[in-house]
């Protein structure tokens, strides 16, 4: 059994780094912080709605650039020819090429400076080549012009490269929702007076007043007051944590009912939440990206389709045919080799898979990890919130007197909890919400020091207390009252006699179990990272059979372990929902967020549940390996066609009689592309069960 324990959840032994300084609230200007990835998120968007504006401008413009074109009308076998035809075609196709072709001649120059030539290079050798050739024949050479392929191919690339960008929008989000977290202002105390300041303005050793609900400013120790704190988000305890004077607070977490003074020790670059967002910010900076198979695919295509191009050029005039032959079989190779399918072999099969795997409950945001999910051998869960329910909840009501039902237990217990901020407080009241009891009101409530509640309900003295104050006062604690190390359990006295025993924990969810027994038949390793203490990990992960745990883990400490189990050699997933989990969401090579949990953790990740049930990670490998099939058969396609096609458009058969003219070429590669979008649709079947 693996375990991996910290108990300083306010220390952070990651300072080797001095990261320049980073603020945090919206009104800051000062660091770096604000602009965390923002300039080439809004690029990136902008990119989108470039790529947009010219897809929808060339789909205008194709309608009747096809419905005027000669070849499409002989095939379809009607005849409407405006007067100067030839011109008006040049003049849609000339808008066409430049404004809808551009973002692929600006790829072009950009993969040649590179040395690089790929999909861009191809792209552009075709269109190009479609473009001036037809042109040529408006002006006196003598052929058909190919101005509806240029169009079709452009409007097809253009659609194709947005639905690609649009997949991979979000990244850089990761860090502006972490920054989020803190408030935009504190409230100083300066003698008897409070002011109000920006965050930034907040100084080592000030004097922070935190009202009940507000998020803490900055790390710091409690000089008065107590509390409860939510640090779920920060260290992955489901528990609200008690905080009194000279316990430590991290900035970031939510204050409960109480009002606290805390005396602040580390702002800026030296806060607990800067150095999380460090964390992810070199995790995403290093994320391997595996390169596209169809821009591999499209480099070879390229290769081989201008030397078969120009060869075919220099073949037929070698052979002494006339300039004008030579130059059609060439242009015919080229406009088949137009990598149509190809450019829709992925883009569309990432859009089918991401649609249909969202009404699944999975969101894909990275396509690469989720092609890759085929291979994880290795899960690790964050406990809270995603193998649990992340509430601390009631699990058992046991009545151990007749004069009482479990509803009345309930219903007397709910009674003094309901003026309480204790998460076991919180837990009972939800429950009797839940069963729609009807709450009574106490008289005389009090609280019995580090043991409990007690009050008069309806006449009758009744007390909620910790097994301490039973043994206290010899009353013996039933035989069954604890059936599970993680779970909590208070007891219910009427009339100082014991009537039931309420039991707490964070709940394990249902569908864990059987999520863990199809990773298991699937030889995946599935592991435990939580903040939460070693018993209740040790519990959760014996219930359900787990292969290791980790507790009492901090952020820096998970990214250990993803890294840990890499150099292992296993390919690992990690899932959590809070900001600790946001860091090793991002180093493993495939990050996987819980919907319920925060936008941060869901913004790091490559994939996330929008349901939070552990089950859709086992759809998830599935949907992966039908997606990465679809695409490996798609490239199979495209490509194959082009290595039969290719030879008949450059007249190997001529000898025998057949030479594939430029309107049959055409017709076969828009059927490839057909063919190709008919394969991806069948994705469907697979995966939208």
């Amino acid at each position: 059994m693996e375990k991996h324990q910290h108990h300083d959840h306010s220390r952070m032994n990651h300072d080797k780094t001095d990261h320049s300084k980073m603020d945090h609230g919206p009104g800051s200007h000062s660091g770096h912080n604000p602009a965390h990835g923002q300039m080439g998120h809004d690029h990136h968007k902008m990119m989108i709605a470039d790529f947009r504006k010219r897809f929808w401008t060339t789909l205008a413009l194709t309608i009747p650039i096809l419905f005027l074109s000669p070849m499409i009308q002989d095939f379809f076998g009607y005849e409407f020819l405006l007067p100067g035809n030839p011109y008006f075609l040049f003049g849609l196709s000339t808008i066409v090429y430049f404004y809808g072709g551009w973002p692929f001649l600006k790829g072009f120059w950009s993969e040649i400076k590179q040395g690089a030539p790929g999909m861009m290079t191809l792209i552009s050798m075709a269109i190009s080549v479609a473009y001036f050739y037809s042109t040529a024949t408006v002006f006196g050479l003598k052929g058909q012009d190919f101005f509806w392929e240029l169009s079709t191919l452009i409007a097809i690339m253009l659609l194709g490269h947005w639905i690609e960008m649009k997949s991979v929008l979000g990244a850089s989000k990761a860090l502006q929702l972490l920054v989020s977290m803190m408030p935009a202002e504190a409230h100083r105390v300066k003698g008897e007076t409070i002011e109000d300041i920006p965050l930034e303005a907040v100084l080592k050793d000030d004097i922070i007043l935190v009202k009940p609900g507000e998020k803490v400013p900055a790390d710091g120790t409690i000089v008065e007051g107590s509390s409860y704190l939510n640090e779920s988000m920060l260290t992955g305890e489901s528990k609200p944590v008690k905080k009194e004077k000279k316990d430590k607070v991290i900035g970031g977490s939510v204050n409960g009912n109480s009002t606290l003074k805390i005396k602040v020790e580390h702002t800026g670059k030296d806060s607990y939440l800067n150095k999380v967002i460090t964390m992810v910010e070199e995790a995403q900076k290093t994320k391997s990206k595996m390169q596209n198979l169809s821009d591999r695919a499209a480099k070879w295509l390229t290769y081989i389709a201008l030397t078969i191009g120009f060869g075919t050029l220099a073949v037929w005039l070698a052979l002494g045919f006339p300039f004008v032959y030579a130059l059609e079989r060439m242009v015919t190779v080229m406009v088949i080799a137009c990598p149509h399918a190809l450019g829709l072999a992925i883009p569309l099969v990432v859009a089918i898979s991401t649609a249909v795997s969202a009404q699944n409950g999975l969101l894909i945001r990275n396509r690469t990890a989720f092609e890759e999910s085929r291979k994880i051998s290795a899960l690790l869960f964050d406990k809270t919130g995603t193998l649990t329910k992340g509430d601390f909840g009631v699990t058992r009501i046991q009545s151990v007197d007749d004069n009482y039902s479990q509803d009345e237990v309930l219903r007397l217990a709910s009674a003094l909890e309901q003026s309480s901020e204790h998460p076991i407080a919180v837990g009972i009241i939800k429950k009797a919400q839940e069963e729609k009891v009807t709450i009574p009101n106490p008289l005389n409530f009090h609280a019995i020091t580090g043991k409990g509640v007690e009050a008069t309900v309806e006449d009758k003295p009744v007390k909620v207390v910790s097994p301490g104050f039973l043994r206290d006062n010899n009353i013996p604690i039933p035989k069954d009252a604890y059936s599970d190390a993680a779970e909590t359990v208070v007891f219910v006295l009427i009339e100082e006699k014991l009537a039931g025993y309420i039991a707490l924990a964070d709940e394990i969810r249902s569908e864990s179990q059987e999520a863990i027994q199809v990773f298991k038949k699937n030889d995946i390793k599935v592991l435990m990272a939580t903040g939460d203490n070693e018993k209740t990990a040790r519990a959760v992960s014996e219930k359900l059979g787990l292969d290791g745990y980790y507790a009492e883990v901090l952020p820096h400490e998970k990214v250990e372990i993803v890294e840990e189990l890499q150099r292992k050699g296993e390919f690992v997933a990690m899932t959590g929902d809070g900001v600790n989990d946001a860091p090793a969401l991002a180093k493993a090579n495939v990050g996987i967020a819980v919907g319920s949990g925060t936008d941060v953790a869901a913004e790091t990740a490559d994939i996330i549940l929008v349901n939070s049930n552990p089950k859709d990670i086992a759809n998830l490998i599935l949907f992966g390996k039908a997606t990465y099939n679809k695409m490996i058969q798609n490239l199979i396609w495209a490509t194959a066609y082009n290595v039969v096609a290719i030879p008949l458009a450059a007249g190997v058969l001529y000898s025998s009689g057949f030479v594939m003219g430029p309107a049959v070429g055409a017709v076969f590669m828009s059927l490839s592309t057909i063919i190709v979008a008919i394969n991806a649709q069948l994705l469907r079947r697979k995966i939208g069960r």
